[in-house]
């Protein structure tokens, strides 16, 4: 296995990327501490800060935390609904900026990316963030700025990454290591959450130099399969390949505003998000096999799946969620408050593997139902937006229902229809 001798991998992260981008479109914003929420709302004090600025981080409020807990550290806060469709945009004209420096190797994220150095790079790391940093600002505008990391690979790149944030730059020469990265918490390797802590420290293993100090076997054994070996080569500077994935499942999910926490609205939005899920799915060339519906609510929560006949058409999958809401009411009294829903498809195969039921006969029946769902498809693509739907389509307030904020997947335009 070859341990690089130079840095090699370029790792990029937008800072606060949601709030940022706010503040570079609306003036009004910039300098003050600013708060992304799910939807507009009178009575937000009942929603997330999904997203917030530095200068409310620097008061203490953190992503994901409710917003009476975000203005009692910050009263000040200002709030502002999610604009996903902006992010998307800012998101593809970022992109446009560095790849003008440097070829994107992999986008992990909507707010991250690595790249693989060349020559010139290798030689002058900091020269190549200083380029890309200048290139933002003059382009797409200055209160758009980004963290970057230089290291031997991906995993200490994005380690590196987290060092001097925010607009910060950190280069880890292999020659220095494993000095820098012994000083950091386990908490900034990826994959090394609260439990992964707990299962390390009673193995005794609660610092950095203590993990470093391992075997390739032990992390083997402490993760319970090969990530761990392979989180150890890379710790020590090896260069490691990607490991191929595949694709598992296509859902969406929705906090509800206050006014839709009923079973009839969030059944509404629920076919919706399906139905924008089952059109990702199509356009990715996938059947499902399985499909699944989880609602939350104040102090419990239900979830339930059904079994498909490796379908894509939205009248088998429709269908198989009025299922399960049956199963939904007979085990939910009907006032129950339902604070979001989600929907999941999964269990996929290549839409070429088409299977039918021999015992219900339905092949014509598919063929039919899924000439109809590629219709309704081709006409909304070509005219670039909803024109045609199956059964009612009820859009909860604040919109982006199926293209909101996302961290890990980036949506596209037909997200938005």
């Amino acid at each position: 296995m070859r341990k690089p001798e130079t840095v090699e991998v370029l790792y990029l992260d937008f800072d606060g990327f949601f709030a940022s981008v706010m503040q570079q479109v609306m003036p009004e914003l910039r300098g003050r501490p600013v708060g992304v929420i799910p939807f507009p709302t009178d009575a937000a004090n009942s929603t997330s800060v999904i997203a917030c600025s530095r200068e409310a981080k620097a008061r203490g409020v953190k992503n994901v935390m409710l917003v009476r807990e975000a203005r009692a550290l910050c009263p000040d806060i200002v709030l502002v609904p999610q604009r996903p469709d902006l992010y998307r945009r800012a998101h593809n004209a970022l992109l446009n900026e560095i790849a003008c420096e440097i070829p994107i190797e992999v986008v992990k994220s909507i707010d991250e990316l690595t790249c693989r150095l060349d020559a010139r790079a290798i030689a002058a790391p900091r020269d190549l963030a200083a380029r890309i940093k200048g290139r933002i600002a003059r382009n797409i505008g200055p209160f758009i700025t980004c963290s970057v990391g230089f290291a031997a690979n991906r995993l200490l790149a994005k380690i590196a990454c987290k060092v001097d944030k925010p607009n910060g730059v950190t280069i880890w020469a292999p020659r220095d290591m494993p000095g820098p990265l012994e000083s950091r918490p386990l908490s900034d390797v990826p994959g090394i959450g609260s439990r992964m802590q707990e299962r390390l420290a009673r193995a005794g293993i609660t610092t950095m130099a203590g993990l470093l100090a391992t075997q390739p076997k032990q992390m083997r054994a402490l993760w319970g399969n090969v990530t761990g070996e392979r989180m150890w080569y890379a710790l020590h500077g090896y260069a490691l390949h990607a490991m191929p994935t595949s694709r598992g499942m296509f859902g969406h999910s929705r906090v509800l505003p206050p006014e839709w926490r009923t079973m009839a609205r969030a059944h509404a939005c629920s076919r919706m998000l399906l139905t924008k899920a089952a059109r990702r799915m199509r356009r990715a060339g996938f059947r499902a096999k399985s499909l699944s519906l989880w609602l939350m609510m104040r102090d419990q929560s239900w979830g339930s799946h059904i079994r498909l006949h490796g379908v894509q058409d939205d009248q088998a999958i429709l269908r198989a969620l009025g299922e399960l809401w049956e199963r939904a009411e007979e085990g939910l009294l009907l006032r129950v408050k339902i604070i979001s829903v989600g929907v999941t498809l999964g269990d996929l195969s290549p839409a070429g593997e088409r299977q039918c039921d021999l015992f219900l006969d339905d092949d014509k029946g598919r063929q039919k139902a899924e000439l109809i769902t590629r219709t309704i498809d081709d006409l909304n693509r070509r005219f670039g937006k909803r024109v045609v739907t199956t059964g009612p389509w009820i859009p909860p307030p604040g919109g982006y229902a199926g293209g909101k904020i996302a961290y890990n997947r980036i949506p596209s335009a037909e997200d938005f229809w």
